[in-house]
């Protein structure tokens, strides 16, 4: 399931623009970082320093992805953890919307 959530975002960051800054996804402790400080989006498996950790399980952010858990709900029901830099979550909307 990982390598499937992997390939998705890889999909959606790289023809999304820039985000200006880095994003840590922690899902089912393995890392999927978005860094967006460059000319496009690069998505690794480092687990680097990054501006914004979003920490959840796999099967949430499955959820997350095919519109069936809310993000905000997500959130404030503890399913998915923010550290960091909150306007840059904000951006994840529309990168993997």
């Amino acid at each position: 399931m990982i390598d499937s959530i992997i390939a998705k975002i890889t999909e959606q960051a790289v023809s999304a623009a820039p985000i200006g800054d880095t994003i840590k996804f922690m899902i089912d402790d393995q890392p999927i970082v978005i860094d967006g400080s460059g000319d496009t989006n690069q998505v690794s498996q480092e687990d680097v320093e990054a501006s914004c950790t979003i920490t959840t399980t796999a099967d949430t952010f499955a959820q997350l992805q095919s519109g069936d858990l809310n993000p905000m709900a997500a959130v404030m029901g503890g399913k998915v953890k923010i550290a960091g830099d909150m306007g840059l979550a904000m951006k994840l909307q529309t990168l993997l919307g």
